[in-house]
């Protein structure tokens, strides 16, 4: 008894060593996505003392027992399954039609007939707006509800940890702030490829949507002289940025899709990297499967974006400059647009 009390250490050196280790939080899974982290005990208890009765026994939505990351992560996948209805007439009528047709001219007519079904007062917003915004906003909320847990999980920059690193080393918040920058990283949830993409898509449609269907809308007051025709004068005045452009919009838009879709459907396999030669995968039968998904589903995405490149790019991007009024249209709205 005499030795332990010799080398006993008191209660509060005890907790500032607890305190003092850098937390790191364990990455999420992908197959785990819809999964919430198991509840703190403190979390639990408040539960049961806040609320006797179970929430399962009550109706609505509150009665579900489910979380944000779970109706989040089911808005962003049901939002998903409405926006090939709009892909899909898109790609007919700028890469199919036109490559049947050969022309510019003639594949405008079936253009202007198809924005009937699309972009409408009441389709457009619930075919192509509602589900794009929905899509990536409840992405970015995701982030943002897994970073909240983590940080309640692992702590964070509490004004406590910072009280406690200030009076055992009397340095600065300057030194504080550069050591904690460096493990801020950690609290924010892993990002998969898939969602690298995403977000680089969402960024290139953005400036699509803004050239081809905004700008019009606040110089002219509508849209329904912008058609191929106005692609085709874009890659003739510009021609580096367009294809820049419209290359990225392709290759990105159409791997992200088939990836997205892959993963919805269970498809996609994961930790793979980019060759589909990842180290995780123990057994040989099922690295073997994994890559031979990895390279499919690659090839449909090249696949898609040939299909979509050899209308757009092959036919629409080389249809030349517009004459007569419509062109001096065209010119002043792409004056408006900075790099242009």
């Amino acid at each position: 008894m005499e030795s332990r009390s010799l080398h006993s250490k008191p209660s509060e050196e005890t907790l500032v060593s607890l305190l003092q280790l850098d937390p790191s939080p364990i990455e999420t899974p992908d197959t785990d996505a819809e999964k919430d982290l198991p509840p703190l005990p403190w979390d639990t208890l408040e539960n049961k003392i806040d609320s006797p009765i179970s929430t399962s026994s009550r109706p609505g939505l509150s009665g579900s027992g489910h979380s944000a990351v779970f109706y989040l992560t089911r808005i962003q996948k049901f939002s998903s399954y409405l926006i090939p209805v709009f892909v899909s007439l898109h790609v007919a009528n700028t890469s199919i039609i036109p490559l049947i047709a050969r022309s510019v001219p003639a594949s405008e007519t079936y253009l202007l007939l198809s924005r009937e079904i699309y972009q409408t007062t009441l389709t457009e917003p619930l075919l192509v707006a509602l589900p794009i915004v929905a899509h990536v906003a409840s992405g970015i909320a995701l982030r943002l509800v897994r970073r909240s847990q983590n940080l309640k999980r692992y702590g964070g920059n509490t004004p406590g940890m910072y009280a406690l690193y200030r009076a055992q080393t009397g340095k600065t918040s300057r030194s504080l702030m550069s050591n904690s920058t460096n493990s801020a990283g950690r609290i924010w949830p892993s990002v998969s490829y898939i969602s690298i993409s995403g977000y680089v898509f969402a960024a290139l449609l953005a400036v699509h949507v803004g050239v081809n269907r905004i700008l019009p809308l606040q110089i002219e007051g509508d849209s329904s002289n912008i058609g191929l025709a106005f692609v085709s004068h874009g890659f003739a005045r510009q021609p580096f940025v367009s294809w820049l452009a419209y290359t990225g919009l392709l290759t990105v838009g159409c791997g992200h899709m088939v990836w997205g879709a892959a993963r919805w459907m269970g498809m996609a396999p994961t930790a793979m990297g980019w060759s589909g030669s990842g180290a995780s995968v123990v057994d040989k039968k099922v690295r073997k499967r994994r890559r031979r998904s990895w390279w499919a589903l690659h090839g449909v995405a090249a696949a898609a974006a040939g299909i979509w490149a050899a209308g757009g790019l092959g036919i629409v991007a080389r249809g030349g400059l517009t004459e007569g009024w419509v062109g001096k249209l065209y010119d002043d709205l792409f004056s408006r647009i900075p790099l242009c």
